[in-house]
């Protein structure tokens, strides 16, 4: 039976392979329940969660965030997930007309992929771009990593519209393979033959089992994935004190409120006039408000 929403981690003894197997049930559920999202874009965020895990998890981001994006010049105009050091994962997208029955790459259209780390404790974040290369987002983040960070990474992805699941493979750079020479091409090619509804209904310890019966594989303890989104008043009031007082006086005037939702989690927050004056007076306060989801 599948463990939902946790990750697993797992090494191959005697070779520098590692590898990481992800299910996402609740977390994925609850990403998406604010939004109406075709079945092809929730298919596609699906994916890109599962990614944001299965990378985020060989990295150590020490309290930060990686996020990853796909910017197109098709009528898919942005994909976005971001995944903290904790496996707390959010998601978004923006569109414009039907994307039903388009390809991936037709959707995009000549796009770029963009992968930031954030360090969110003063240290300097790392932002890579790169054009889109790749029909699907398991070949795009392939390609990305072999040829920008010269990490041999293959991963296979599903997501059925409810839940997402997602396997990596990564050999060790500068790791010597020579009691095994042959290891990432046999096991890689015994991979190959995962189906999607084994990645979405499969445990991991099944799955690995399934996969590589023959071969000598460490299982670690789970890690547990959730939904989270960092979104607060305080952040959104920041937001608008880098617009200026007088932007903000421009629109209060106009539009009597402010009103910004958060484009993850939808959560609605609102700014008067009284707000405002408090956003940019000496001491900033910032009073309870009426927040709905």
């Amino acid at each position: 039976m599948q463990i939902s929403d946790q990750l697993h981690r797992f090494l191959f003894e005697s070779t520098p392979l590692r590898g990481n197997i992800v299910h996402l049930d609740d977390s994925f559920t609850q990403a998406l329940q604010h939004h109406h999202f075709p079945a092809v874009l929730r298919q596609s965020l699906g994916e890109l969660m599962a990614a944001s895990a299965l990378l985020a998890a060989t990295l150590k981001l020490q309290g930060g965030a990686l996020i990853l994006q796909v910017q197109g010049k098709g009528p898919l105009k942005l994909l976005v997930v971001e995944c903290t050091a904790d496996l707390g994962v959010r998601a978004t997208a923006k569109w414009s007309d039907d994307l039903n029955d388009m390809s991936f790459s037709d959707m995009v259209s000549d796009g770029h992929f963009v992968i930031t780390l954030d360090p969110r404790d003063g240290g300097q974040p790392y932002q890579g771009i790169v054009p889109v290369e790749g029909n699907s987002i398991a070949e795009i983040l392939q390609n990305y990593m072999q040829r920008s960070e010269q990490i041999d990474t293959r991963m296979w992805l599903a997501c059925d519209g409810k839940s997402a699941a997602g396997m990596l493979l990564q050999k060790l750079p500068d790791q010597p393979d020579a009691a095994d020479p042959d290891a990432w091409n046999r096991i890689a090619m015994l991979a190959d033959t995962v189906q999607d509804e084994e990645l979405l209904n499969l445990a991991a310890v099944s799955l690995i089992k399934r996969l590589f019966n023959e071969e000598d594989v460490r299982l670690f303890k789970e890690q547990a994935l959730k939904f989270h989104c960092n979104c607060s008043r305080e952040s959104v009031g920041n937001m608008l004190r880098m617009l200026g007082e007088e932007e903000v006086a421009e629109i209060l005037a106009e539009q009597h409120t402010i009103d910004i939702n958060c484009d993850f989690c939808n959560t609605e927050y609102h700014f008067d006039q009284v707000d405002a004056e408090q956003l940019f007076s000496t001491e900033i306060v910032l009073p309870g408000n009426n927040v709905r989801h």
